[in-house]
């Protein structure tokens, strides 16, 4: 925050911020298994997937984020476990995991486009070697500051820029940088790297499991999305049919708990989840889901609590 100087100048101030922005540059790149010079600093992966997206006839399933989805066509099938059906992996769009019931994609060769938004720092991922021709990431996912991103190309393809200016980064997203948030991007995609490398979400995992077996252990009817597939090891999404979502993330919240009704995207509305319908559950069930995710800073004691709390509300519906 002390650096004044702009990336872009030359004199000994602007030298200073430029070796900062590059240092965060190979930070990210590294924890993503690219090349720096293939990592494109963005706003977000909003603004990555309009970047990557636009112009483009690319296919994508009812799945993906909602910025994903306003750029593509709608027409890849989903089954009932989140798997994603890719015909034509040259024109889609899919995302390496789900950010609502953690579902994760065997990405085929020769993808146009994937999201890595969710998976990245909780599952290794090597861009260089995935056969992916570009990829997008969000810093706030791994701990970083939210407004900052980065989508990461494939050598040799290039995109249009869609904000026009001074010409920065490499000239796919022109404008002053926001270094400050990209120096924070570098250092938490870093420690990410330090956690996932160290074993860190595989004891989340094992959190996510406990918490799953008591709460199914106690409340059988309760349907857990996606368990028969290969999930990010801190979230789980399960329905409790006749029992709204946004009331039971009102219950959990009284008691101490943030947990959602689907993605935290959606300027603060609480909606049926849009990804359940895709993946074939009716109106009313993707309207009685709940998602809890997970981190390397929870303990068993915080969720055995959280299941403690949400049983008992849900006795308490019972009994009404």
């Amino acid at each position: 925050m002390e650096l004044v100087g702009n990336p872009s100048s030359v004199h000994t101030e602007g030298r200073a911020a430029k070796a900062m922005m590059e240092r965060a540059r190979r930070q990210v790149a590294e924890a993503l298994g690219a090349q720096a010079a293939d990592v494109v600093f963005v706003s977000g992966a909003t603004e990555a997937a309009a970047l990557a997206m636009s112009g483009r006839d690319l296919s994508v399933a009812g799945v993906e984020h909602d910025a994903v989805l306003a750029w593509g066509t709608e027409d890849l099938a989903v089954s009932r476990e989140g798997a994603v059906e890719v015909p034509e992996p040259a024109r889609a769009c899919v995302q390496v995991a789900n950010s609502e019931t953690g579902v994760l994609q065997d990405l085929p060769d020769g993808l146009a486009v994937s999201d890595w938004t969710q998976g990245f720092g909780k599952i290794p991922l090597a861009f260089d070697w995935s056969g992916v021709e570009m990829a997008f990431v969000s810093a706030h996912k791994i701990g970083g500051p939210k407004g900052v991103g980065a989508l990461v190309m494939k050598r040799g393809l290039d995109v249009e820029a869609r904000i026009k200016g001074g010409g920065q980064e490499m000239g796919r997203r022109h404008g002053t940088e926001n270094l400050i948030g990209i120096a924070g991007f570098g250092a938490a995609a870093e420690a990410a790297a330090q956690d996932l490398a160290a074993g860190a979400w595989a004891g989340v995992e094992k959190l996510r499991n406990i918490l799953e077996k008591t709460l199914e252990d106690a409340a059988q009817s309760t349907i857990f999305v996606g368990k028969g597939s290969d999930r990010l090891p801190n979230t789980s999404m399960f329905i409790t049919e006749g029992w709204k979502g946004e009331t039971q993330v009102m219950a959990m919240d009284l008691a101490g708990f943030a947990v959602s009704a689907g993605s935290a995207c959606s300027s603060g509305k609480v909606k049926a989840s849009g990804v359940l319908r895709a993946m074939g559950y009716t109106e009313d069930q993707a309207a009685c889901a709940l998602r809890v995710s997970l981190g390397p800073e929870n303990t068993e004691g915080q969720v055995m609590a959280f299941c403690d709390a949400w049983l008992a509300a849900r006795a308490k519906k019972l009994a009404r």
